[in-house]
């Protein structure tokens, strides 16, 4: 048995007394086969697990709560699987994105309606973990979450590759003639040769580290590979710990502080994080009640330098990463330089700096010093102005420093179907310095706010040896993508945003320094636009679709639906003010 618990589990609702809902609930249990003193008091753990066959990075996710579940019987608690949905980012149409609150509602509401005192959270896949810790956050009970951890380096050839990073770089290299199609097919093998998840430091690695850095997690979960057997270590060690967590009401509102929150923004920069940290952060903040704002984002990621090398910023990958010193020894470079709430509650009980304090750094190469760092302004940068009055987010370590202040000409594509139908046009009205806009693919107008904002070069400047021009759009992007991108227009275009306004050969100013984003049209031509708009919305293919239509919030607010308990108290809030 486990120490006597700070507060009545939750499971003695459902399995305690002996009356008649509590003997059918125990009766249907048995089963199952489950030991008669599995109901005697002790703590029934939910594992959360988003394993699917449907979603390659989280396939091997059912192994690794079997190892949960002997943590918590050797902690003398009670595991129960339960699935959960999985969204996945490879194989999922139109993007996983849309199914992200669908996903976070499920959780919330299993853990709700199940009899569980603590759960594990079995995470990988880009929108696996934000959706998780939403769910758990909204409910606030004890929670640690349990990632699959990324695939080893890729190899193809004689080059070590990363997955996505590379397919962005092969395909305009196949689109501009210098890679064949047989090249471009038989790098598909090395490309992901192993269970887990991307290693680059994409959107998974990002999420990864980021609910590390926030406390949710043990010690390395970030970047121990999925195939080592020190992940399944980790998980073992996972499922001793959430039982402990019960019994001292370590629940997850009280790691998730604004502290926490604050040291993961400056994480993000140090590592180099995806930008869609952005929306999922905020989101995260918002269910656990903590109001976090895109100027949280800009100001406490500002004079953080990306210290980590790795794709699609850098040169290394995850794998490499773990192998130099991982997340903690990044947390302690930064605790050092006073860029950490070094008391934030974690997971594990102590304050945050007790568990990083001695991080040794192993490969100065992946893990830079401080002051030899790979971009000496990391972060994300979000940048405002006429064209997005409630901002817009880019990330500099993955951009093109020559163009970070520019004026040019747009060419604008009103969706992605007018963008693949034109972009390889030999008469297209491009060049250089152009500014190639994308509209109408944003949270409502996609819907679900899609992956494309990256968009491909035109082939004809490709085939000219031109490699980046800034694109804006209301989209999202891959974290494993890069380039001079601009995203998450806020307005987006289907609400009537300024981006809805633009027109092909109007000029943009774009001064990333400054912050600035400017549409160089007069106002009166914009209010003639404004008058005239009418929205340019997809049809609607089934009922949560257009109940995401509906309740969507723009991506300053972090995309999540309008109806969540603490996100509408935060939006009323934020009105009165």
């Amino acid at each position: 048995m486990t120490d006597q618990p700070k507060r009545p589990l939750r499971s003695r609702q459902w399995y305690g007394g002996n009356s008649k809902s509590a003997f059918m609930h125990r009766s249907w249990m048995k089963n199952q086969g489950m030991p008669e003193d599995a109901f005697d008091g002790r703590p029934v753990i939910g594992i959360c697990n988003t394993w699917s066959e449907m979603t390659p990075c989280n396939a091997h996710l059912r192994d690794l709560a079997e190892r949960v579940k002997f943590g918590v019987y050797e902690a003398g608690g009670f595991p129960v699987e339960f699935p959960v949905m999985s969204a996945s980012e490879s194989q999922t149409r139109p993007t996983a994105m849309l199914h992200r609150n669908l996903a976070a509602m499920e959780v919330e509401e299993s853990i709700r309606a199940y009899p569980v005192d603590g759960v594990v959270l079995m995470v990988g896949c880009d929108k696996t973990t934000p959706s998780l810790v939403m769910g758990a956050a909204s409910c606030d009970i004890p929670a640690i979450v349990v990632s699959g951890g990324p695939m080893l380096n890729g190899v193809v050839g004689d080059e070590r590759v990363g997955s996505g990073t590379a397919v962005f770089r092969w395909t305009e290299e196949l689109k501009a003639g210098r890679m064949t199609e047989t090249e471009f097919l038989s790098a598909e093998a090395g490309h992901a040769r192993s269970p887990g998840s991307c290693m680059t430091m994409g959107t998974a690695s990002t999420m990864a580290s980021l609910v590390e850095a926030l406390g949710l997690a043990l010690y390395q979960n970030a970047a121990i590979p999925a195939v080592d057997a020190r992940r399944r270590r980790l998980a073992q060690a996972a499922g001793r710990r959430i039982v402990s967590m019960v019994a001292e009401d370590l629940r997850i509102r009280k790691i998730l502080t604004r502290p926490a929150f604050e040291n993961a923004i400056r994480v993000n920069a140090a590592i180099g994080g995806s930008t869609n940290a952005v929306l999922h952060l905020i989101a995260i903040a918002r269910r656990a009640g903590v109001d976090l704002s895109l100027d949280d984002w800009d100001r406490l990621g500002r004079g953080v330098p990306t210290i980590v090398d790795l794709m699609p910023s850098g040169r290394f990958l995850m794998e490499d990463f773990y192998y130099a010193g991982g997340l903690p020894a990044v947390m302690r470079l930064l605790g050092e330089h006073e860029l950490l709430d070094k008391t934030a509650v974690t997971v594990e009980g102590a304050g945050l700096w007790d568990r990083i304090a001695e991080a040794p750094v192993w490969n100065s190469e992946v893990i830079r010093a401080w002051d030899n760092p790979l971009t000496a302004e990391g972060g994300i940068a979000v940048l405002s102005g006429n064209l997005a009055p409630r901002g817009a987010v880019l990330k500099p370590s993955a951009a093109s420093p020559s163009l970070f202040r520019h004026r040019g000409r747009a060419v604008v594509f009103s969706s992605i179907e007018d963008y693949n139908a034109r972009i390889n046009d030999p008469e297209l009205d491009v060049d250089e310095t152009s500014i190639l806009v994308l509209q109408n693919c944003g949270p409502k107008g996609y819907p679900g706010m899609a992956e494309v904002g990256n968009m491909g070069l035109p082939r004809k400047l490709l085939e000219a040896g031109i490699r980046d021009m800034i694109r804006i759009s209301d989209a999202r992007m891959s974290g494993t993508a890069y380039g001079t991108v601009i995203l998450h227009v806020a307005p987006e275009a289907a609400e009537g945003g300024p981006l809805a306004l633009v027109r092909s050969g109007d000029l943009i100013e774009v001064d990333i320094p400054a912050r600035r984003l400017h549409l160089d049209v007069d106002e009166g031509v914009l209010a003639r636009r404004r008058e005239e708009f009418q929205p340019a919305l997809p049809p609607i293919a089934s009922g949560y679709q257009q109940l995401y239509r509906d309740h969507v919030q723009q991506a300053d607010l972090g995309c999540d639906f309008d109806f969540t308990a603490a996100s509408r108290e935060l939006t009323t809030q934020r009105a009165s003010h």
